[in-house]
């Protein structure tokens, strides 16, 4: 085969994404951000380019779709669209959440799945990437007409997953009230109790510091970042986005080293506390969102000096750290803008590719630390690759245990992005270290197993 350059391979291997799956603007923005980085390593090794692995990378193994019949509380039958895509399993069983949300389509879960490969081979456990959901959305139903849709969905998955197969978990709209329904359906299909399902609660099979793994983990890498300019949370004034577990959790974390939280969000807006959150207001957004499953801005209710921004996001508020922690592509361009001007200097993703391409051509042209949500927010699935290692050995770690293993695997994704997106001018590019180190240990993993 004749040499070729790495943007000419980028630019046929997106042409050719493209025609094949039209339409999927989610899934081929996440595919670009990965072949961008490495697509220098693909075209320098004959083997890669010959066996053809980054197009067995960017096509599922297998994508599962199906109808979910359910019943509402009226009588009515409802019908919504139940999915599964197993993206790759080189490194281990399928790992990889469902999501419950109107958004979900086959492009978003693909988009997810693809991601989910690469921050699986992060955390350095031995898990494929996978990613499921429905366009069924648990806000405004009772617990009845949940449980009613959860036993549907399992009822059809069921046969596609299993401990040593594919390994669901939580995601949007499934936290961990879905999982007990859904867990329930599958043990009572199959007659069995194993780990099959992630995010299980803790009385039966579930791991402690699962709820906060995500959120936690992301503040143990962010401290890492800010550590390579000799800074930590300490004093910064933090805005995050979303108000769902990650967000709940990165806030907690983040106000115990020491920063002051000043904003959260949902879907209809975001409020700024200028006092900053404290332990009785985030315990009252606990409640709010976990309990009564309200919105948001009822937190200026009860908090009258805060200010409720309806229809907005926070990236325009004066910051120095940024956490995204609500869903994807919620940071423009010009978001990126407001908050570089505003002296913000880190971004620390929580949420999966919460960040538009230009909006990092931002950060990055202006020398921000700025991680992408694969290596940032694999604290999650780390830790629920933690709660299959207790489940297969049949023993229950202590937080301590848990929260070491957490904190070690943090770290040693921070290292890989240091040892891979490193710059001659010492500026770190972790999107570059994050995806060329995710995709050599997949790539070799292949290279080895054929051509399956």
């Amino acid at each position: 085969m004749s040499a070729i350059t790495a943007e000419k391979y980028v630019e046929n291997f997106m042409a050719q994404l493209i025609a094949k799956n039209p339409g999927e603007k989610e899934f081929h923005q996440a595919v670009r951000e990965v072949v961008e980085s490495v697509a220098p390593y693909i075209v320098a090794d004959p083997a890669l380019m010959d066996m053809k692995i980054m197009e067995r990378m960017a096509e599922p193994e297998r994508v599962i779709m199906f109808r979910v019949p359910w019943m509402d509380d009226e009588g009515n039958v409802q019908i919504n669209k139940g999915y599964r895509v197993q993206m790759n399993s080189a490194l281990g069983p399928y790992k990889g959440g469902i999501r419950f949300h109107a958004s979900v389509n086959l492009s978003i879960l693909k988009f997810l799945a693809f991601e989910q490969v690469y921050k699986n081979s992060l955390t350095t456990l031995p898990m494929g990437g996978g990613k499921g959901g429905s366009d069924f959305s648990p806000r405004g139903k009772s617990d009845a007409e949940v449980m009613r849709f959860c036993q549907s969905f399992m009822t059809e998955l069921q046969k596609y997953i299993g401990q040593d197969t594919d390994v669901p978990a939580g995601d949007i709209g499934v936290g961990g009230r879905e999982i007990g329904y859904m867990f329930g359906q599958y043990k009572r299909l199959r007659d069995e109790f194993t780990g099959t399902l992630t995010g299980k609660g803790l009385n039966w099979g579930g791991s402690i510091l699962r709820p906060e793994a995500t959120g936690y983990g992301a503040c143990y890498f962010g401290a890492e970042m800010l550590a390579t300019r000799g800074k930590s949370y300490k004093d910064q004034t933090v805005c995050i986005s979303g108000s769902g577990n990650v967000a709940q959790y990165a806030a907690k974390k983040a106000m115990e080293f020491g920063a002051k939280v000043v904003t959260l969000s949902d879907s209809n807006g975001f409020i700024y506390d200028e006092e900053g959150l404290n332990e009785e207001k985030w315990n009252y957004v606990m409640q709010l969102k976990n309990v009564y499953r309200g919105r948001i801005k009822e937190y200026v209710t009860k908090y009258p000096n805060a200010k409720y921004f309806e229809g907005e996001r926070p990236w325009g508020i004066k910051c120095d750290i940024a956490m995204p922690c609500a869903t994807q592509n919620e940071i423009s361009a010009e978001d990126a803008q407001k908050l570089v001007n505003n002296g913000c200097y880190c971004v620390v993703e929580g949420a999966n590719m919460p960040t538009v391409p230009e909006a990092i051509e931002i950060f990055q042209k202006n020398k921000l630390l700025y991680s992408p949500g694969k290596a940032s927010n694999a604290g999650g699935v780390a830790t629920s690759g933690l709660e299959m290692t207790q489940n297969s050995i049949r023993l229950h770690w202590t937080r301590e245990e848990v929260d070491q293993q957490l904190h070690r695997i943090m770290s040693d994704i921070h290292a890989a992005c240091l040892k891979y997106g490193t710059e001659e001018d010492g500026y770190i590019n972790y999107v570059k270290g994050a995806n060329v180190a995710g995709f050599i240990k997949v790539a070799h993993a292949m290279l080895d197993q054929g051509l399956v």
